[in-house]
């Protein structure tokens, strides 16, 4: 039973999905105008984890996330690069997917472009224009939030506040409220634009999400998520549009969102210019560090990025891996009952909203005990399951060629003689026949190369 904390009613609650065992779940995808850094790596792999944890529970779950690929981030960016909007787009669309698939994030099932979904976004605004919810003045048609008393429930105030995405805030002066939010944007000069009964223009930014879930969901689902900034006014936004349209509430059951990560204290952002963008930290450190930095710390808690905390994760991350080849290699066996308490405590801290850090805390409590003693092939398969959802580990050390485990050996012997010149010439030649060597603390690990 999986206990989770809901940003709407701040409290944790039990999961019960809306139909049988299946959870339709959205994630606010990226804006496509420049490269993802690690805040991103952070959301989506925290996220990526929470569906994969999900679906070993045997919940059915479809994860959909959207792209967003026309903004006015985007329009700006390409005046200043004199490239199109849509080879701007494009471009930092393939990056961002070229990414996600570094870090192994493969639990999407559906990466929604909004491009692809301006008829229905066009429905949207049509039906809170027919319901009296929308208005149209001199640059677009605008949500009017007088007329929609639930605004401010998800995020406890109506409001801007310092941590909100104020970037994306409609600032016209025509505005019948300070919070009203553009539906669909008129067309400016130089702008793109689709033609349409609402005027030539192009969608808000908030639309395009609630389009998006009503076409593969309908009114209402499962679970909503994304960073903590965009509870305010983007996620409240949402909430306005849909359950305007539809009548229907919570258009969400469950709000899930992840915590900042800072550089220095401050969040990390590209407004702030002080991000590290994803492929310069994977120059430095492998994927599998990176997730799992992300899982030693709550996900709803803010992170510190810094190269020292990267070093105590990459060595945390390395007394797992040497424990795992330990097991894979010795006979022993730890006792199945000790086996199965670990992993009943292991398990019941991820049921409870998704405690990564406490379940991480288990697993060393008993890599601690089970070293007093001799670890074997169940405690291999222990972790083997752990992988499955963490991937943090690489098990695929059988498909390794018998020459390349050969060599390592022979490279091992030479280490312990201490014949360093020999030692670097075999990892050299093991390098060369496409393998890296990672010396640990009493053994080693062998990988396939990038």
């Amino acid at each position: 039973m999986i206990r989770l904390y809901n940003t709407l009613t701040r409290k944790k609650e039990i999961l019960r999905p809306i139909k049988d065992n299946n959870i339709n779940l959205f994630i606010c995808g990226p804006t496509v105008y420049d490269f993802p850094h690690i805040g991103h790596a952070k959301t989506y792999i925290q996220f990526d984890f929470i569906v994969r944890y999900l679906r070993h529970k045997k919940f059915k779950a479809f994860y959909l996330q959207n792209i967003t690929d026309i903004d006015d981030k985007i329009i700006q960016r390409s005046k200043e690069k004199n490239i199109s909007w849509k080879e701007l787009s494009k471009k930092f669309e393939e990056i961002f997917y070229e990414d996600m698939k570094s870090l192994n994030v493969n639990s999407v099932d559906r990466y929604a472009r909004a491009t692809d979904y301006i008829k229905e976004i066009e429905s949207q605004v049509k039906r809170l224009i027919q319901k009296g919810y929308a208005y149209k003045i001199e640059d677009g048609y605008y949500f009017d939030l007088s007329k929609f008393k639930g605004y401010g429930k998800l995020s406890k105030r109506k409001y801007l506040e310092a941590e909100d995405s104020v970037t994306r805030i409609d600032e016209s002066i025509n505005k019948r409220n300070k919070g009203d939010f553009c539906l669909w944007k008129f067309s400016k000069k130089d702008e793109p634009f689709w033609e349409s009964e609402l005027g030539k223009g192009r969608p808000g930014w908030h639309i395009e999400d609630t389009a998006i879930t009503e076409k593969f969901f309908g009114p209402q689902y499962d679970i909503h998520g994304g960073a903590r900034d965009l509870i305010f006014p983007h996620h409240e936004a949402e909430i306005a549009q849909m359950e305007s349209i539809s009548g229907k509430k919570p258009l969400a059951r469950y709000w899930i969102h992840t915590g900042f990560l800072n550089i220095q204290g401050s969040k990390m952002s590209k407004s702030l210019k002080n991000f590290i963008t994803i492929r310069e930290a994977l120059k430095k450190y492998d994927y599998k560090i990176l997730r799992f930095f992300f899982f030693i710390n709550n996900y709803r808690k803010p992170i510190d990025f810094s190269d020292d905390n990267l070093e105590q994760a990459k060595n945390s991350l390395e007394r797992i891996k040497e424990f795992i080849l330990k097991s894979k290699n010795k006979k022993g066996n730890i006792d199945n009952k000790y086996i199965e308490k670990t992993k009943k405590l292991f398990f019941n801290d991820l049921d409870d909203d998704f405690d990564t850090p406490k379940a991480i805390s288990v697993l060393f409590d008993f890599i601690r005990e089970s070293n007093k003693k001799e670890p074997g092939k169940n405690c291999y398969e222990l972790l083997k399951e752990i992988n499955e959802i963490f991937d943090l580990f690489d098990f695929n050390e059988d498909k390794i060629p018998k020459e390349i485990i050969n060599l390592a050996k022979e490279r091992e012997k030479c280490r312990k003689e201490k014949n360093w010149k020999k030692s670097d010439e075999i990892r050299e030649l093991i390098r060369k026949k496409g393998y890296l060597m990672e010396d640990l603390k009493n053994s080693y690990n062998i990988k396939k190369s990038v």
